[in-house]
């Protein structure tokens, strides 16, 4: 397929969960008929949207709110893809059987078809965010998406953090790595470490647009969700960068917003004329980094 061309508007959808899916729900999608009424071509919710942020505990009762790829939540997208004819980027807790659930980013195509999933490959374990219970590794590996309007990449929040899987999807012909996210402070450090977490997360993820000559579009939900203890406070922080890694849109720490940004594929052609990283790679040297640690 020949790369497209032509500039494309996307969208981010930053907005806070509650307790009721079918409230939940009906904001997102009054959202995304908002950010389509603006021009968004390809539009991205957060990580895990339909419900509050669950893996702050172990609970085995939370397995109930996982769904096929074709369940519930992507047919009511698919639905909206196809009334709107934007591109949708849908955050699922994947039911592949029993026992067996992913943390999964499914492209809806803007005819409701579904263009590609993707597993979230790197599951985190930390006090509040406890994924391993929840979620498999993704098995599928690293993908790029073709849609209508381009090539894009889907990963998953703590993918964020790892420099193989931005380059791996980037390889592929993606013009556009979007990272649907959940990620926020926790109340007590916030303080002490609340500004510097949100530096560390934006920096890492501007470097992956630079280093690969790609648009990144991080998408995270607002709000505080306790479940146990002092719960998260989710930051927000939302944005879009370009290949340079010069910030396009950026949202607030604390309020539902809709981002956009135009992503130009003649800014991607330039940029990467300009910093061939691809082309000085030296991929014969490369063979340790599938090592865990050291030479």
């Amino acid at each position: 397929m020949q790369p497209n061309t032509k500039p494309f508007t996307i969208g981010l959808i930053q907005m806070a969960m509650s307790k009721d899916k079918a409230k939940t729900l009906t904001k997102a999608i009054s959202m995304l008929e908002e950010a389509a009424k603006k021009g968004v071509q390809v539009a991205c919710l957060p990580e895990l949207f339909l419900t509050e942020y669950f893996c702050q505990s172990l609970d085995a009762k939370n397995f109930d709110l996982a769904e096929s790829v074709d369940g519930p939540t992507t047919q009511a997208l698919a639905a909206l893809a196809k009334k709107t004819g934007m591109v949708i980027v849908n955050s699922i807790y994947e039911r592949a059987a029993a026992g067996l659930y992913y943390n999964t980013a499914v492209v809806i195509e803007k005819d409701g078809s579904i263009a590609g999933i993707y597993r979230k490959m790197h599951i985190p374990h930390d006090p509040l965010f406890e994924e391993k219970y929840y979620f498999a590794p993704g098995d599928l590996g690293f993908k790029a998406h073709d849609i209508s309007v381009g090539k894009i990449g889907t990963l998953v929040c703590w993918d964020q953090w790892y420099p193989e899987g931005a380059r791996l999807t980037a390889m592929q012909g993606a013009q556009v790595l979007f990272y649907p996210t959940a990620i926020g402070w926790h109340p007590a450090e916030k303080a002490q470490y609340g500004q510097s977490q949100v530096e560390a997360w934006e920096t890492i993820q501007r470097s992956h647009a630079i280093a690969n000559g790609v648009y990144v579009a991080s998408c995270n939900r607002v709000g505080h969700e306790v479940i146990t203890g002092d719960g998260i406070e989710f930051f927000g922080h939302s944005f879009i960068a370009d290949p340079f890694g010069r910030i396009l849109a950026m949202g607030s720490h604390d309020k539902e917003e809709i981002l956009t940004a135009v992503v130009d594929p003649a800014q991607q052609e330039y940029t990467r004329r300009n910093w061939p990283f691809f082309r000085d790679r030296r991929v014969d040297a490369y063979g340790d980094i599938t090592k865990r640690f050291g030479a």
